[in-house]
């Protein structure tokens, strides 16, 4: 079973490095996903997808499954006299559902509580670094740590108490991003208040704001004057392509396009102190792009002082203008640090299908009832075809203690893969768009092409792109701006922290300790090395092949370890 998002050592690009040439500073709080709204890959309204040749298939697939699962529910009812009579799988269900839902409903509430907490470190009241660190890491073990210990309490079965673990990890993640983000911010508050004390200082001792400022804009006329001499000696030799790197309005950065997820990672690295110089357009250059007319200086030009000569003016500036970007999102509502902290944010973000806190998201205009009705339909419909393979091709040919390995191994392979795809399609493509919609979170990339992976970094980067972002941001970006770990080790780090937490899972469901799953996902990481053969290049069907062999046989290897041993 493959990690939920474990990344690949050469999934995060390195950290900026200085560059020469003017371009504007880009703000911390937006990634690309904010930018252009994105359907999910199974969504009937996702064009791409309508417009397939086989979707025809499609729809007889469900018509099959349909008239199968009503044809079994009637034989069922027929035989017992009642729809759930005689099935073990919808008993273990139905036991204690109360008790679990209010435990649930209570687990989600006390999540509450991080809103004064972050008001405590808003206010000054705590620092951050590192009492409120610390003590928000405390809490979050106290947490986790009461929800399994309530499971065993209760002495539910498998089923309730894997529920339970799962949310609690989810609201855990959600908590930790919240009070992290915003336990850094309030920092940054504080540093940009040095900074500013600073550069008054040093404009002062400097001759003035509209002596310094005067020579911010030279300097910045300079290096325009130079970037067009560049593009026109482009153009001369014939290089008008690469001459649109250059151009004024507004130059972008060299190199190559990261794509979202290595954004994320680079949005993180930049909250952190860094060596990188992002100089911006001074604020009448970016209204014509030319040389900007002689006026009289504003009062706190800040943007113009980042071209200053000085370099002690310069590098304040930059810091000034990053922190403000940092403080304030660059979406329509333009939320800014710290009127997001409040309880009617916080309920908001509970509510978003994102494990990754933002000031703010992208939003659609409306919402569509017909559309939650499709996707709820959609969830017990899915859900009652799952019901009946776990009940009658599972159950029926569980491993006991006499059973042989492999003919258990061949029995479970199929229909735990198909369990397993109905699973993935109720909570990413019925349950997280029914939340989106409620919510009108337009980024519905909850996952992407898996089923095409020719190697397994490339699938847990894929199939559950939440928990793959949370772990990107929170774990690998943080290792290696923090502890100033490689890549390679960050990315160590990060399925070692994957594969403890499911193995977690997997002692509050079992109630033992084997550790079969936690090897599982460690074996990942030869298997990512041996799928970057030059072989599975050449042949990415042999890749993809290699990989569907290890998902088909790692699930029911996994259920007759933890049943026989």
């Amino acid at each position: 079973m493959a990690a939920d998002a474990a990344t690949s050592p050469t999934s995060a690009p390195p950290m900026s490095t200085p560059s020469t040439r003017p371009r504007p500073a880009t703000s911390r709080s937006d990634p690309s996903w904010q930018r252009a709204p994105r359907i999910s890959h199974f969504d009937r309204h996702n064009k791409t997808s309508a417009e397939d040749t086989f979707r025809g298939f499609f729809s007889l697939f469900w018509i099959v499954i349909a008239v199968g699962g009503t044809r079994t529910i009637y034989n069922r009812v027929a035989e017992t006299g009642g729809l759930l009579g005689g099935w073990q799988f919808a008993a273990l269900i139905s036991e204690d559902a109360w008790a679990l839902a209010l435990s649930d409903a209570v687990l989600v509430g006390s999540t509450i509580l991080c809103v004064p907490f972050v008001k405590l470190i808003v206010n000054g009241w705590v620092r951050y670094y590192y009492t409120g660190l610390v003590l928000q890491h405390l809490a979050q073990t106290l947490y986790l740590g009461i929800a399994v210990r309530w499971t065993f309490h209760r002495h539910w079965p498998w089923v309730q108490s894997g529920f339970m673990t799962l949310h609690a990890l989810s609201m855990l993640m959600k908590i930790h991003s919240y009070c992290s983000l915003n336990g850094e911010l309030s920092e940054r508050v504080r540093q940009l208040e040095k900074d500013e004390r600073k550069l008054h200082e040093a404009v002062e001792e400097l001759g003035g704001q509209d002596a310094l400022e005067r020579e911010g804009r030279v300097a910045w006329e300079k290096a325009c004057a130079e970037a067009a001499e560049q593009k026109a000696a482009e153009e001369a030799a014939g290089g008008r392509g690469k001459a649109s790197a250059s151009s004024l309005a507004p130059p972008p950065a060299t190199g190559p396009q990261p794509s979202s997820d290595e954004e994320a990672v680079s949005t993180t690295l930049r909250q952190r102190p860094s060596a990188a110089r992002r100089r911006s357009l001074s604020p009448s250059a970016a209204r014509t792009h030319v040389t900007p007319p002689s006026r009289k200086a504003e009062p706190h030009d800040v943007e113009t002082l980042t071209w200053s000569p000085n370099e002690r003016v310069s590098h304040l500036a930059i810091a000034i203008c990053e922190a403000r970007e940092a403080l304030s999102s660059s979406g329509a509502a333009k939320v800014s640090f710290p009127d997001n902290v409040t309880v009617l944010n916080f309920v908001d973000y509970l509510l978003v299908p994102t494990l990754v806190y933002e000031l703010e998201y992208p939003r659609t205009d409306s919402i569509r009832p017909l559309y939650i009705l499709e996707k709820t339909l959609a969830t017990f419909g899915t859900f009652s075809v799952l019901l009946l393979i776990v009940e009658h091709f599972i159950y029926p040919v569980m491993p006991g203690p006499d059973s042989s390995f492999i003919s258990s191994l061949l029995d479970l392979a199929l229909p735990f893969t198909i369990c397993y795809l109905l699973i993935f399609y109720i909570i990413f493509e019925c349950i997280c768009n029914a939340f989106a919609e409620i919510t009108r979170f337009s980024d519905r990339a909850f996952y992407s092409d898996w089923w095409n992976s020719i190697s397994f970094d490339e699938f847990s980067r894929k199939w559950n792109r939440p928990v793959h972002t949370f772990l990107l941001r929170h774990v690998y970006a943080t290792t290696i701006s923090t502890y100033k770990l490689s890549k390679f080790s960050a990315a160590f780090v990060t399925f070692l922290l994957s594969a403890l937490v499911h193995e977690l899972v997997m002692v509050v469901v079992t109630h033992k300790i084997r550790m079969y799953l936690f090897v599982l996902q460690m074996a990942q990481l030869p298997l990512i090395m041996l799928g970057r053969a030059s072989i599975f290049k050449r042949h990415p069907a042999l890749g993809n092949l290699f990989f569907w062999f290890g998902l088909l046989s790692g699930f029911p290897l996994l259920a007759v370890a933890y049943l026989k041993f």
